[in-house]
């Protein structure tokens, strides 16, 4: 990931990404760094909210992504490092809330991010890899453990699935081949 600016506890950087669907739980997963992440996207009346607010282990920060020229695999990303206290506070507002395992997998050299959907999403699995530049992630290929690329699916993006019910992408995951998957 390429930081373009810095200003105090603001970075605004280009978030160069892939996301699959999990095929098959890669060999090795139950032995990786994990995390219960908690996102609360805002505002609530958004179809699709694009502010989020993050707890990640003992970390905390909101985040402001668009996509890049209309391209979902390249976004402008602007995060803000917050304090528990201010997480806290901001979590009053009403949101749509997503919670998620998050695995720290490394395949070929490259972390990717492997993530549980917990609650009415249970059984939804999918895979995040981060690129330095879009050479590279043009260049990237597919692992067996990925079933297909779901980049430029809107109703996989977080904000999409907060407030949503595995049944109620059901169809369009079986579209795509995918069955759910548990730890």
């Amino acid at each position: 990931m390429e930081t373009l600016e810095w200003l105090g506890d603001f970075m605004k950087t280009t978030e160069f990404e892939r996301t699959f669907l999990l095929k098959h739980i890669p060999y090795g997963l139950e032995k990786c760094r994990k995390e219960e992440i908690k996102d609360i996207y805002v505002p609530k009346t958004a179809e699709h909210p694009i502010l989020r607010l993050r707890k990640s282990g003992n970390g905390f920060e909101i985040t402001k992504k668009s996509p890049v020229k209309d391209d979902p695999s390249e976004q402008d990303e602007h995060t803000i490092q917050l304090t528990e206290e201010e997480f806290n506070v901001l979590t009053s507002i009403e949101g749509k809330h997503l919670i998620k395992t998050r695995y720290h997998f490394d395949y070929k050299g490259k972390i990717c991010h492997i993530d549980f959907f917990h609650g009415s999403l249970e059984g939804l699995v999918i895979v995040d890899f981060e690129f330095e530049d879009s050479e590279e992630k043009e260049r990237f290929q597919k692992p067996d453990f990925c079933l297909v690329d779901v980049t430029s699916e809107v109703f996989i993006a977080g904000g999409m699935l907060c407030g949503k019910s595995y049944e109620d992408i059901r169809q369009k995951l079986e579209t795509l081949g995918y069955t759910k998957l548990q730890k």
